[in-house]
């Protein structure tokens, strides 16, 4: 499609409708609901008018953004039967999704470059590559010609549009475009999310010399007012809301959130790494979200909220697995599958990836500089994941570089997120694997070149696990609001305090440096211990990731790191 490819255009564009193709009209026979399109910039009212004669709709809606025009839109989608009003709250939604389309389809996610290699490494020995999807331009030309011709043609339909079987997610980031197809899904759907906030904005980052992220922005004073920014990067579903919003249980601690999914991060006039939020609004993981596990999530949600695949109360509130809170007598609950659901049924009421989308205003405990346009200053980067064995609660890096090779080495069970079945240990490399906008190689080159700029002054790098388990599967470490104690460490280790030892894998803190007061028996010994025989096979599984997946365009500083990494684990 020639608005696909046009030199300078500048817009996403989404199609959600599964219908079937038609002949054209022509755009006289359109009718403009809203709006002027000769009020338009002449690139944009190409871009609509090519567009339109594509896709075929029925009429076209110019945005203007007022809260008019939302509220008609959701009056439309309400007797649509695609939003559900939700009473029991103010201006709160439910949306239901087809069971097909509940989560991101990596699979069918792609980034198109005429060379292959700019997007992702080639893998050694015919290995299928894990670290994106390329695609060439002249087969998403096709792609594009077998979906979008006459795609907006036909009736509404009585549920949320999709068309799994032709869904397709393509990024052009050589035209900073993305062009989306048949998925309803979030994560799919809303292109400044993911789409563009992470896989066209680390190319725009590449090209331009700052970072674009998938982390998290919080702000943590200390009982003395000492105020430090920290940026965490967690695969999804691995904590990064609650992390972000979290109530510390440390008495004189304050955590404000900045942000709790995506950073993007660049070096000001004096060298210090400055981190924004450039989203609006949280899409949380619903299920385990609680008074108990994130108390500041839910006071955020309780108004302006479009919930998705939760389940629905009888008086008009919503339900999910781990709400902790109890049913009122007489209340019954309808699944996301639009099913009668009672406590104690063997299938789930919400799904595991349902969400909740709010605006990021409503958190109580917003930083007061979340929206400074200079950013705010970024004092440690943290990388985490699930590891049920074998990796402790909480590790510095050595350096820079070292820290950079953890990045690259980080693993975590699979969530619900994305498509994945079972509870399997994944490579996630810097939380980015399903978000590169190009080649991993030359990703890792660009996070090693920050410690050439002249002046800049580098942020410490740390590890953390919540998600420790004893022999018998229970976790080590409660979590939550006590993971305040690890910040504590993080925070006294960049003022310099000697309360670190070194190990293989990194610097673990001290025989009581971490503040455990009041905290009840905690075995520190088996979550700080590295066994020999599971570190031995991490060197291995990390290597044979590394080389095969990222081939020839692996940095020799990080292949020296791991061959470090691999000797001092040989010597345990």
């Amino acid at each position: 499609m020639a608005a696909a490819y046009r030199p300078g255009l500048r817009l996403n564009w989404h199609v959600l409708s599964p219908w079937g193709w038609a002949s054209r009209r022509s755009l006289q026979t359109l009718q403009v609901l809203s709006g002027d399109l000769g009020q338009l910039p002449e690139g944009v009212r190409d871009f609509v008018e090519r567009s339109a004669r594509l896709c075929q709709p029925e009429g076209i809606h110019i945005c203007d953004g007022t809260e008019a025009e939302n509220t008609a839109i959701l009056t439309l989608l309400e007797q649509q039967g695609l939003v559900r009003k939700l009473p029991k709250y103010s201006n709160c939604w439910l949306a239901r999704t087809d069971p097909k389309d509940v989560a991101r389809v990596e699979s069918k996610t792609v980034i198109v470059t005429p060379s292959q290699r700019d997007t992702v490494p080639l893998p050694a020995g015919g290995a299928r590559g894990q670290l994106g999807n390329w695609m060439s331009p002249a087969e998403f030309q096709q792609a594009v010609d077998e979906r979008f011709p006459g795609c907006m043609q036909g009736e509404p339909v009585s549920q949320w549009p999709c068309n799994p079987e032709k869904t397709l997610i393509g990024h052009v980031p050589d035209q900073r475009e993305i062009i989306s197809f048949g998925s309803g899904y979030g994560g799919n759907s809303l292109l400044g999310k993911k789409c563009f906030a992470l896989r066209i904005a680390s190319r725009l980052a590449r090209d331009e010399g700052w970072l674009a992220e998938h982390m998290l922005i919080l702000g943590i004073t200390n009982p003395a007012g000492k105020k430090r920014y920290v940026a965490a990067a967690f695969p999804s579903a691995c904590g990064k809301t609650n992390l972000a919003m979290m109530q510390p249980a440390l008495p004189g601690w304050k955590v404000e959130c900045v942000g709790d999914d995506i950073a993007w991060m660049r070096f000001d006039s004096e060298g210090r790494l400055r981190a924004i939020n450039p989203e609006n609004g949280f899409f949380g993981v619903a299920p385990g979200t609680s008074a108990t596990t994130n108390p500041n999530a839910m006071a955020t949600i309780q108004s302006n909220t479009l919930f998705t695949n939760v389940a629905e109360t009888s008086d008009g509130g919503v339900y999910w697995e781990g709400i902790d809170q109890p049913l009122a007598p007489g209340v019954t609950v309808t699944s996301w599958l639009g099913k009668p659901w009672k406590p104690g049924d063997k299938e789930p009421c919400a799904h595991p990836n349902s969400r909740f989308c709010a605006p990021a205003r409503q958190c109580p405990i917003m930083d007061p500089a979340w929206e400074a346009p200079e950013g705010v200053p970024i004092d440690a980067i943290i990388f985490g994941g699930r590891r049920p064995k074998g990796v402790p609660l909480v590790y510095e890096a050595f350096n820079w570089r070292h820290g950079v090779f953890v990045g690259s080495a980080m693993r975590s069970e699979s969530t619900a997120a994305a498509e994945h079945k079972g509870k399997i240990i994944m490579h996630d490399p810097f939380a980015m694997r399903p978000f590169f906008g190009y080649n991993f190689g030359r990703y890792l080159e660009h996070w090693l070149s920050m410690e050439e700029r002249k002046g800049a002054r580098l942020p410490r790098i740390f590890h953390v696990n919540w998600f420790r388990r004893d022999e018998a599967g229970r976790f080590l470490w409660p979590g939550f609001g006590e993971n305040a104690r690890v910040l504590d460490w993080i925070c006294r280790r960049l003022e310099g305090e000697d309360s670190a030892r070194e190990t293989p894998i990194g610097l673990v803190p001290k025989e009581g440096a971490l503040d455990l007061s009041g905290l009840g028996a905690i075995d520190t010994t088996q979550l700080f211990s590295l066994p020999k025989d599971f570190w031995k096979q991490e060197v291995r599984d990390i290597r044979s990731y590394l080389t095969e997946q990222v081939n020839q365009d692996l940095p020799k500083e990080v292949l020296a790191e791991l061959e470090a990494l691999e000797g001092r684990v040989c010597r345990m």
